[in-house]
């Protein structure tokens, strides 16, 4: 069997110090080589990175500037194809450049002739009319699509793509491992309010915030949740910031709203400066709940079946919780800190439970997270 090598430009939001958003470049990349030593293709892939050196650095790839139109040109040109994915990357909640970015650089494959890839992306919010025909009309021309849940199937539907041309798929991060290195090397990163390391035989509970609310309601219901919780409890809240620098700002907002909970047996810790998202993993397979606003929070939980508590700012939260069978405990609008306290005392006493009742299903997810990369490197070796 002759082996063929083939280079694939990867398109996303990376490079930004987002550990969701690496955590989705990282499950790409590992899902590509994991498919092609199954096959007789080689991957070789090419990021379009908002810092190409930090990716180049992390992951041993080839990286060029996302914003270099002659960079990000040539390197399509050379390439074999390009994959768009995964995350949200088709939305105009954030503002009105991201949809055109990606589709434009999508588009550009197409003009060179190169075959393109949808990859577990979730699309939407798309609140804007103007932005439909150019999503159908770029996304009609891809060589295969895959979403990461049933609205951004609707969606596409909508628009007039067919069925059979949809896969419905996990988010990719489901299938990310952990990494190669003990778990002590990891907790070591976790550190309390005033630098010094935390080890605890308490039970662990993540926390990923962020800003979202102009009033911090949402924050000031977490902190008040989490008090309740501790003062029927004695836990280790472990503060986990997914997009550095500003969710260790609004973890750090929440700290200081806890106060001192040392004197009712809890203990209280971040995590420092961490990017890598397989270290972030570790960190979150650890914990025996976490509670989320990030979307990749509660995936990371859920993929090393660790019960996760979505707090709601996008209807991609609730989506999510869907797939695991569950709901969302609240919305940053609507959030109850002593249902949040509730919560997440239950699944502490009955995560024995919970595990009973999910566990099929995640291992499922897990494999399915595979299917992108399986049916792209089959494309791939028909095309050689």
């Amino acid at each position: 069997m002759v082996t063929t090598s083939q280079k694939l430009v990867i398109s996303g939001y990376y490079g930004f110090r987002n550990s969701g958003d690496e955590a989705v470049l990282k499950s790409i990349l590992t899902a590509l080589e994991e498919e092609s030593h199954r096959s007789n293709v080689t991957i070789e892939p090419i990021v379009l990175s908002g810092d190409p050196e930090s990716t180049t650095s992390m992951y041993g790839v080839r990286s060029v500037h996302r914003m270099k139109l002659k960079e990000v040109r040539d390197a399509i040109k050379e390439s074999d194809g390009l994959i768009s994915g995964g995350g949200s990357l088709l939305q105009d909640a954030t503002g009105l450049k991201s949809i055109p970015y990606y589709l434009g650089v999508i588009k550009l494959a197409q003009w060179l002739k190169k075959p393109t890839f949808i990859y577990a992306q979730g699309i939407g919010p798309v609140n804007r009319k103007m932005f439909n025909p150019m999503i159908r009309s770029v996304f009609k021309a891809c060589n295969y699509v895959s979403v990461r849940d049933e609205q951004s199937a609707e969606y596409l539907r909508g628009l007039g793509l067919q069925w059979n041309q949809i896969h419905v798929v996990p988010d990719p991060v489901m299938g990310l491992p952990l990494p190669e290195v003990q778990a002590e090397e990891v907790s070591s990163v976790a550190v309390n309010a005033q630098g010094a390391s935390v080890h605890t035989k308490l039970p662990v509970i993540g926390v990923s915030v962020r800003f979202w609310e102009s009033d911090r309601k949402e924050l000031t219901a977490i902190a008040a949740g989490l008090k309740k919780l501790c003062s029927k409890k004695a836990v280790h809240l472990r503060f986990m910031p997914f997009h550095l620098p500003i969710d260790e700002q609004a973890s750090r907002f929440v700290m200081e709203m806890l106060g001192d909970l040392g004197n009712k047996g809890s203990e209280v810790s971040i995590t420092k400066d961490l990017t890598d998202p397989q270290l972030m993993l570790q960190e979150v397979s650890n914990c025996d709940v976490v509670i989320g606003m990030r979307l990749h929070s509660l995936i990371y939980a859920a993929s090393q079946y660790v019960p996760p508590v979505g707090i709601s700012y996008d209807p991609k939260i609730d989506q999510f919780m869907l797939r695991l069978d569950s709901e969302t405990v609240g919305s940053t609008d609507a959030l109850d800190g002593d249902k949040l306290a509730k919560t997440v005392a239950n699944l502490l006493d009955q995560r024995s439970q919970w595990l009973k009742e999910h566990e099929e299903g995640i291992t499922e997810l897990k494999q399915e997270a595979k299917v992108p990369a399986q049916q792209i490197i089959k494309y791939l070796g028909r095309k050689g």
